[in-house]
């Protein structure tokens, strides 16, 4: 039998302790927090037990660690208010004790990398040989080649085979905002290097920057038939337990929303269509969730997917903004098929201006937004300087549960239905919006040992350990049900 995956955070000194709300606290987690925690309910959280622990920082231009942190707070917050009512109008208890809430700096500095360590055997590459930053004539672009029909793109437009030197030899002849152009018309992924001022002129930055953090959509559900609703209740030890989400997502915000979903109790279903993988990163996101394959080109596949959709509770998607359309699984069709379904779903440019559908992903976003050219120019470095991590998809994950969590909440208490959008372009913006201080904390000490959970997990892959949580909620353990699966190894149905 495959072991479940059940952590604990080891006891970590000094702690400080945050009395939320934070109106008056000006600290960099406390505005980190208080941002995400306005844009997941809008600033009607009551105060709440938590406190912070561990000491160090990833060495950053921005302040990572920091943002790790108030991210999984955020998250972690929200599912303690499910069962006490504490963190929102939820009215589901009268006399709610806030639980006491801790989230260890250290790991989540470790989580906003990996959380991951095999045990005898080695994890895949986590990049495309071709995938990386190249000198442009003018500057610098970034590739994004890890799927196949990317890659092609790319080296469609360069005219060359799939040899690096070959690739850096032609990119160099380009201008880069030209060959972000040409690689993105091709269908594929790239991403040329701006500063952030000239993000912030740029007319995809403008339009970001009047975005809010989380777009939210609510609507009555009231008269809707969902017999599920009426008869769940959350339970203080498994917050989610009989919550059913539907994981239509991929690398890597996604996908770390509904890992953390599964932590607490959730039945998470992955769907991924024939032949797809992310050799690099699933055994690092699928922990705690069952994952199928499905067709969506053809009829059955998309008559399996609506049943899926009718009986889930929530579901995550990180689609561009016209492919379910495209499937006639737009959002019209989703309510009509479950009209009490909460749905949640992943921009990477952001929903408003002439990229809003453009592909993309954290390292891209990291190149257009100024962050790589930022981390360069602190660095006196001569090539882009990206975050330590993917920390804008981690964050943007950890926002979108939340969401989630709270969207649940409204939907059990106040037959309130919601669709939330987030993008990786907006989580960029509220990073930015903070510097790392002269007087930074120390980096964070090596790993040991005493930071892994003690549990083996048996992955399709071999037997790994995970950093131990970061988050700790009093009364209600972080427990996955289930280890890392590959992906198609589930059939495509609720158990």
């Amino acid at each position: 039998m495959r072991s479940p995956v059940s952590q604990t955070s080891p006891a970590t000194s000094p702690t400080s302790h945050l009395a939320l709300p934070l109106a008056e606290d000006t600290g960099v987690v406390a505005s980190y927090l208080r941002e995400m925690r306005h844009a997941v309910d809008g600033g009607k959280h009551a105060a709440t037990d938590l406190t912070l622990s561990g000491t160090g920082a990833l060495p950053c231009t921005f302040p990572y660690t920091d943002f790790a942190t108030a991210s999984i707070a955020t998250a972690t917050l929200a599912v303690a208010g499910l069962t006490t009512g504490v963190t929102g109008d939820y009215g589901l208890s009268a006399h709610a004790v806030a639980p006491h809430i801790n989230v260890d700096r250290r790991l989540a500095s470790f989580w906003f990398q990996t959380s991951l360590r095999a045990q005898g055997w080695s994890s895949p590459p986590m990049w495309d040989p071709i995938a990386g930053d190249y000198r442009t004539a003018d500057g610098w672009i970034r590739l994004h080649t890890n799927a196949p029909h990317h890659r092609a793109a790319a080296l469609a437009v360069l005219g060359v085979q799939a040899d690096r030197d070959a690739v850096a030899r032609v990119v160099s002849t380009w201008q880069a905002d030209a060959l972000e152009a040409a690689v993105v018309a091709q269908g594929g992924c790239a991403a040329a290097m701006r500063s952030l001022a000239q993000w912030r002129e740029h007319p995809q930055g403008m339009a970001v920057a009047s975005e809010p953090l989380l777009h939210w959509e609510t609507f009555d559900t009231a008269s809707a038939s969902n017999a599920r609703r009426g008869t769940w209740q959350p339970m203080r030890e498994r917050p989610l337990s009989g919550i059913r989400v539907l994981d239509l997502t991929r690398i890597l915000a996604g996908p770390t929303a509904t890992r953390f979903l599964a932590g607490f109790g959730a039945q998470v279903l992955r769907i991924d269509p024939p032949g797809w993988d992310e050799p690099g990163t699933v055994p690092e996101v699928v922990l705690g969730k069952r994952c199928a394959r499905l067709d969506l080109k053809c009829a059955d596949g998309r008559e399996a997917l609506e049943r899926l959709l009718r009986d889930a509770d929530i579901v995550v998607h990180g689609y561009r903004p016209d492919a379910l359309e495209g499937l006639g699984l737009g959002a019209a069709r989703r309510r009509e098929l479950n009209p009490t379904l909460i749905d949640v779903s992943l921009d990477a440019y952001g929903w408003q201006g002439p990229w809003s559908a453009r592909r993309g992903f954290d390292s891209l976003l990291q190149m257009s937004a100024g962050i790589a050219d930022a981390g360069m120019r602190a660095a006196g470095a001569e090539r882009p300087v990206p975050l330590p991590g993917q920390g804008i998809d981690y964050a943007t994950g950890y926002l979108m549960a939340a969401a989630a969590v709270h969207a649940l909440a409204l939907r059990q208490t106040q037959g309130v239905g919601s669709s939330v959008k987030a993008s990786l372009a907006r989580t960029a913006s509220l990073l930015v919006t903070h510097r790392t201080p002269e007087n930074a904390p120390p980096p964070l000490a090596a790993e040991t040992a005493d930071d892994l959970s003690p549990r083996i997990e048996d992955t399709s892959w071999g037997p790994v350990r995970r950093v131990a949580t970061p988050m700790s909620v009093a009364g209600t353990p972080v427990d996955w049900a289930l280890p890392a699966l590959a992906l198609g190894t589930a059939t495509p149905q609720w158990p």
